[in-house]
């Protein structure tokens, strides 16, 4: 048996696979069981560690850490990646409402601190309670600027010996996770929340703000543009919308930019909602007819574009009306149909419909490509390409005046900025930014169980015994009380006054804590992704005023 033996408790590659699989696995097989009625899935995996390493099961600590903050760039880089083309919209959508809340939560979490430390007399030392506040918030970076001001302030001469303020986190770290969850939970049942409800008014909001296109049928009775055309016409209305078919004597045909209209054509229109209205007044009259007919002589086809040649080209240029003769009326993105203008960047993943005679059809076919299975191939080059420059971005340091030390981003704030940008305007570096759903979430998920299994095994040895020795259960509930007061303040003060809708309240409170685990279970609630999208959009500041709160509690009171 000294193989086994071996195996088990002697460091290396097939040891710490084990490992991290036994943790891993049955983490999230015992994260599936409900207490309550709620599950709390992958975060499973952070107490499954933690068992494992009180047991004495380890990881040599350098290695652990690698696994860890590797994890961590996967999981924020994928959600980062996801989000990106909808994140600058999300700003219009009360972006700097949400962000606003998240520095509240920051700020709140800051004041308990320092009142925890005067209301116990200095019974905690500043340092030990930013190494409990970065826990209580789950944190990393915020622990790791903690220590580089400790160990400044320490090279300085102003202390003797710096403090270890990782066991403060350490023992902060796993209630901090379910005290954010249970801040999550307790706002849905103080508001008796209902998800179906909320689910149904976020629809009902996205199609509103993302102006879904609308099919109609128009009967041209408006003389004032007849003999007009159809590029006059647009012009005289000033609003978007495409002419996908056109009827004249019982004849179908797509009409041209240069086609003349007359009285009592029949145009088969697709426009955004809120100017279908507007543009039936000023052409004509809604009409009844049945274009099926039409389909004897066009076809209509959704064609997915998949060459990468024609990422980041709008759908002007490749003027498919003039050259093939066909219309796009409107394009699916990520499941929202966007209305098929001109000046529309493209992307590899969209759905194009194309309306037009078949052989033409079959040309712009080929032009866009339609291979599914290219679609299959993730983007490699994109992701480490990502990763490569948010490492970079996130290590750049930023001097502010009166502080010794620079802020840095980190490992989680740079990869996130940067797979954000890359998300919304990686087209124009000819990057292909479009994963499958499930890329994805294969991606983020072994990403977060990576990290979670990471933390648990590198707390688990001196977890019980700082626990039950010490100070540790005051070092609990002073953790406890760091995440939950500020999260039901601003959980109250946004459901109730600011009306935010329960799953972007979720993202906001997962990511003002910086909280991937919360993050998890907020997506595991629902189907939408809007507490991603809030998620990413709270998190960037979120993560700066964490840095820069850590660094200045150090600074003002050692």
């Amino acid at each position: 048996m000294d193989w086994l033996n071996e195996l088990l408790f002697t460091d290396g590659i097939a040891h710490i696979i084990l490992i991290y699989s036994f943790v891993i696995f049955t983490g999230l097989l015992l994260g599936k069981i409900k207490f309550f009625g709620v599950s709390l899935g992958a975060t499973f995996v952070l107490f499954m560690g933690i068992l494992v390493g009180h047991f004495g099961f380890s990881v040599n600590p350098e290695t652990s850490d690698f696994i860890k903050d590797f994890g961590l760039i996967l999981f924020i880089y994928s959600i980062g990646l996801q989000v990106g083309p909808g994140f600058f919209s999300s700003f219009k959508k009360g972006g700097i409402t949400l962000n606003l809340l998240a520095a509240g939560i920051v700020l709140l979490g800051v004041l308990v601190t320092i009142a925890f430390y005067y209301i116990l007399g200095g019974k905690i030392s500043m340092p030990m309670l930013v190494g409990v506040m970065s826990g209580a918030v789950t944190n990393t970076p915020g622990l790791g600027a903690a220590q580089e001001a400790l160990r400044q302030v320490h090279e300085a001469g102003q202390i003797t010996e710096i403090p270890q303020i990782a066991l403060g986190y350490a023992v902060a770290y796993p209630l901090a996770v379910v005290g954010i969850i249970s801040s999550i939970i307790l706002v849905r049942v103080i508001f008796r929340v209902n998800l179906e409800k909320e689910a149904k008014e976020l629809a009902r909001d996205d199609e509103s703000q993302q102006e879904q296109p609308e099919r109609l049928s128009i009967r041209l009775t408006n003389k004032a543009i007849t003999g007009k055309t159809l590029h006059e016409v647009k012009q005289m209305i000033g609003r978007k919308f495409v002419i996908s078919r056109m009827m004249r004597n019982d004849e179908f045909f797509i009409p041209q930019s240069d086609t003349t209209l007359e009285i009592d054509d029949i145009l088969l229109t697709v426009a955004s909602s809120i100017d279908a209205e507007p543009i039936v007044a000023f052409m004509g009259e809604k009409a009844e007819i049945n274009w099926k007919e039409s389909n004897k002589q066009l076809v209509s086809r959704r064609i997915v574009i998949t060459r990468s040649e024609i990422n980041g080209k709008t759908l002007g240029d490749l003027k498919l009306r003039t050259i093939y003769g066909v219309n796009v009326t409107r394009i699916n993105r990520s499941g929202f149909d966007l209305l098929g203008s001109a000046n529309l960047v493209l992307q590899v993943g969209d759905r194009v419909m194309v309306v037009g005679e078949l052989d033409a059809i079959n040309k712009v076919e080929k032009l866009l490509g339609n291979m599914l299975k290219k679609l299959n191939e993730p983007p490699i080059i994109t992701i480490f390409v990502g990763i490569f420059l948010g490492i970079l971005f996130g290590s750049i340091p930023f001097y502010f005046p009166g502080m010794p030390m620079p802020v840095k981003l980190g490992l989680a704030g740079g990869p996130l900025i940067v797979a954000i940008l890359i998300g919304r305007f990686g087209y124009k570096l000819k990057l292909i930014t479009y994963t499958t759903l499930s890329a994805n979430l294969m991606l983020r998920e072994v990403g977060i169980t990576l990290f979670l299994a990471s933390v648990g095994l590198a707390s688990g040895g001196q977890f019980v015994e700082t626990v039950f020795n010490g100070n540790g259960l005051l070092w609990i509930g002073v953790g406890i009380g760091i995440t939950m007061i500020p999260l039901l303040i601003i959980g109250f003060i946004g459901r109730k006054f600011a009306k935010i809708n329960y799953f972007t309240l979720m993202g906001l409170m997962a990511g003002s804590t910086t909280d991937p685990p919360a993050l998890a279970y907020a997506n595991t609630v629902g189907t939408t992704d809007e507490p991603a999208v809030a998620y990413s959009t709270v998190y960037p500041l979120t993560m700066f005023l964490r840095v820069i709160a850590a660094q200045l509690l150090i600074l003002i009171f050692v």
